[in-house]
C-alpha cells in the first residue's frame, strides 16, 4: 500500500475512533457498561468494514482502474447492507445495549465517509500522469524543414 493510501486510511480511521470513544463514554453514562460495550464494538466493526473496504477499493484502482467507480458503489453498497445485517443480527443481544449500537454503527459510519470525503479533497492527486524525462533534448514537435 502507498503512502498516501496509508494517510487516507489513518485519516478516516482516526476520526472514527475519536466518534466512537465519544459514543462509548456517552453510551456508559446512559446505558452503563452494556452500552460502552456496543459502542465499542460497533466501532470496531465499523473500522474493519471500511478499512477492508478502502484497502479493496485501492488494490481494484491499481490494477483494474476502469473499474474503480462501478467498483466504489457496489462496494459502498455491500457495506451497508453488511452493516444493516449487523443491526439486525444484534438486535435482540444481551451482551450488549443493541440501541447504543447502532447508533454508534450508523454515526462512526458517517463520520468515516465524511473523513474520507475529506482526505480525498484534501490530497493532491495527479489526474493526468506526467510524461517521463526522457534528457535535455526536447523532442521534435512539428515539421521540420
Amino acid at each position: 500500500m502507498r503512502s498516501d493510501d496509508v494517510r487516507s486510511l489513518l485519516q478516516a480511521a482516526v476520526p472514527t475512533a475519536a466518534a466512537g470513544a465519544i459514543a462509548a463514554v456517552v453510551s456508559a453514562l446512559v446505558a452503563g457498561g452494556k452500552g460502552a460495550l456496543g459502542s465499542v464494538v460497533a466501532t470496531l466493526v465499523v473500522i474493519l468494514f471500511m478499512g477492508i473496504g478502502f484497502v479493496v477499493l485501492q488494490r481494484t484502482a491499481k490494477s483494474l482502474p476502469h473499474l474503480f467507480q462501478a467498483m466504489g458503489l457496489m462496494l459502498y453498497t455491500a457495506q451497508i447492507l453488511l452493516l444493516f445485517v449487523f443491526v439486525a443480527t444484534f438486535k435482540n443481544t444481551t451482551l450488549f445495549n443493541p440501541k447504543a449500537f447502532a447508533i454508534t454503527l450508523v454515526a462512526t459510519t458517517l463520520v468515516w465517509i465524511a473523513a474520507q470525503a475529506r482526505a480525498h479533497m484534501k490530497a493532491k492527486i495527479l489526474y493526468v500522469e506526467p510524461d517521463p524525462v526522457k534528457g535535455d533534448t526536447p523532442d521534435k514537435s512539428g515539421p521540420t524543414s
